[in-house]
C-alpha cells in the first residue's frame, strides 16, 4: 500500500511539471513569434502576413483557423492508441497537427517567404505533440501499474537515461528544421519502425522470444477465463519484482521470470529519447520494440512501461523546447489534452480483449502508411496519395 501510495504522488508530481508550462510561458517566448511576424512580407497571398487579418494559429493574422472539435476527437484516438500499444501516440497526433488540422500545409506557405515563421510553427509541431503524449502518458503510466502491468524498475532505468536526450535535442535544434525537412526525417524513423516490428511477427523474430509468447499466453488464456465468468484472482499475477542488483533486476508476470542488466535501458532510454525528441514525438514508437526485441517483454508489458519512460522523457522535453522560445496553440493543446484524458482511460480497458500479435500488426500497418506517406512529403514533395495520383 505504500509503495503505491508513492507512486501515486510520483505521478501527481509529474503531473503538475506537465501542466507547469502552461503557467510560466505566455509573455517572454512572444517575442519569437512577434520577430517571425515582423520578417514576413505584409499582403494578402499565400506566404503573406495582412496585419488587420483575424488572428489564427499561433495568433498569426490570417492564420490557420483549426478546427477544435476536430481536435478533441483526433485526441481521443490518440490517446486511445498509445496507451493500448505503449506507442505511436506522437506520431498520431503529429498527423493530426500536420495533416488533419493542416498545419503542415499552412507551415509550407511560409517556406520560401518567411522562413523564421515556417520554423517556429515547426517547432510549435514538435512539442504540441508532446504535450498530448505527456499528459497520455501519465494517465497510462497510473493505469498500467494498478493493473500489474508496468515494470517500474525498468522503465526507470529508461526514464533516467531519456533524461539527458530529452534535453539535449531541443537545445541544440530548436529554431534550425524547417517544416519539410521535419516531414522527411519523421517518415524516415516510422517507416524503419514498420520494418523492424513486421520482423518480430515472422516466424523467425518471434522465435526468438519464447518467454514472451508464454507470459503473454498466460495472461491471454486468464482473460478469456474472466470473461467467461469465472472469478480469477489476478492481484498475485502481476508485475512482482524478485530480485535487484547493480548488474541483473528480476522480475515475473504470469509465473514467467525476466531479467535485465540496468544499464542498456539507461542507454537505450538516452538515444531513444534523443532520436524522438528531435521529430517531437513520446519516443514510446522506439520503446516497445526496444522492450519486445532487447528486453523481451509481452507486448502487455511494453505498453505501460514505455508509457512511464515516455512521461519524464516528455516532462524533460517540454521544458527544454519551452526554454529555448517554442510556443504552442493554448486553444488546440487545452481542448486536446481533454481527448487524452478520454482516449487514455479507454485504452487500458480494451487492450486486454486484443491479441498481443494483432496489437503488432496494427502498429505495423500504421507506422508503413504514414512512413511511406511522410517520406515522401518531406523528400519528394507529394504525399503518398498525390504521388500516385489517387
Amino acid at each position: 500500500m505504500i509503495q503505491k501510495k508513492r507512486v501515486v504522488l510520483t505521478l501527481l508530481l509529474m503531473s503538475f511539471l506537465i501542466a507547469a508550462p502552461l503557467m510560466f510561458s505566455d509573455v517572454a517566448f512572444a517575442d519569437n513569434l512577434s520577430e517571425a511576424i515582423s520578417k514576413a512580407p505584409v499582403g494578402t497571398e499565400k506566404g503573406q502576413i495582412d496585419p488587420t487579418a483575424e488572428p489564427g494559429y499561433l495568433g498569426i493574422p490570417g492564420g490557420l483557423q483549426v478546427n477544435l472539435l476536430v481536435g478533441f476527437l483526433w485526441a481521443v484516438w490518440v490517446g486511445w492508441i498509445f496507451s493500448t500499444v505503449g506507442a505511436f501516440g506522437g506520431i498520431m497526433a503529429g498527423v493530426g497537427h500536420i495533416t488533419i488540422f493542416g498545419i503542415g500545409k499552412h507551415a509550407g506557405e511560409f517556406r520560401e517567404t518567411a522562413p523564421m515563421l515556417n520554423k517556429v510553427i515547426t517547432d510549435s509541431v514538435r512539442v504540441s505533440n508532446q504535450f498530448l503524449v505527456g499528459m497520455s502518458a501519465l494517465i497510462s503510466s497510473f493505469n498500467y501499474y494498478r493493473m500489474g502491468r508496468l515494470v517500474l524498475p525498468l522503465g526507470l532505468a529508461l526514464a533516467f537515461g531519456s533524461m539527458f536526450g530529452s534535453y539535449l535535442i531541443p537545445w541544440l535544434t530548436a529554431g534550425k528544421i524547417s517544416f519539410k525537412a521535419y516531414i522527411g526525417y519523421f517518415g524516415i524513423f516510422v517507416l524503419a519502425l514498420g520494418f523492424v516490428m513486421l520482423y518480430e511477427t515472422t516466424p523467425k523474430g518471434r522465435a526468438g522470444k519464447k518467454k514472451a509468447k508464454q507470459a503473454a499466453d498466460a495472461f491471454e488464456t486468464t482473460m478469456r477465463r474472466q470473461r467467461s465468468g469465472e472469478k480469477v484472482d489476478t492481484s498475485q499475477l502481476g508485475v512482482k519484482v524478485t530480485g535487484i542488483t547493480a548488474t541483473r533486476f528480476t522480475f515475473t508476470f504470469y509465473g514467467v521470470e525476466f531479467s535485465f542488466n540496468p544499464f542498456y535501458p539507461v542507454l537505450g532510454g538516452f538515444v531513444i529519447a534523443a532520436i524522438s525528441s528531435f521529430i517531437g514525438v513520446g519516443g514510446g514508437f522506439l520503446l516497445v520494440p526496444f522492450l519486445t526485441s532487447i528486453s523481451g517483454l509481452p507486448m502487455y508489458l511494453s505498453a505501460g512501461t514505455s508509457a512511464f519512460a515516455v512521461l519524464v522523457g516528455m516532462i524533460v522535453s517540454i521544458f527544454s523546447y519551452l526554454q529555448q522560445g517554442v510556443i504552442v496553440h493554448w486553444p488546440l493543446i487545452g481542448i486536446e489534452l481533454v481527448g487524452i484524458v478520454v482516449g487514455s482511460i479507454i485504452g487500458p480497458r480494451t487492450s486486454k480483449y486484443i491479441p498481443d500479435l494483432w496489437l503488432k500488426r496494427l502498429f505495423i500497418i500504421l507506422a508503413f502508411y504514414v512512413g511511406i506517406d511522410y517520406v515522401c512529403r518531406g523528400f519528394l514533395g507529394k504525399g503518398i496519395i498525390a504521388l500516385f495520383g489517387l
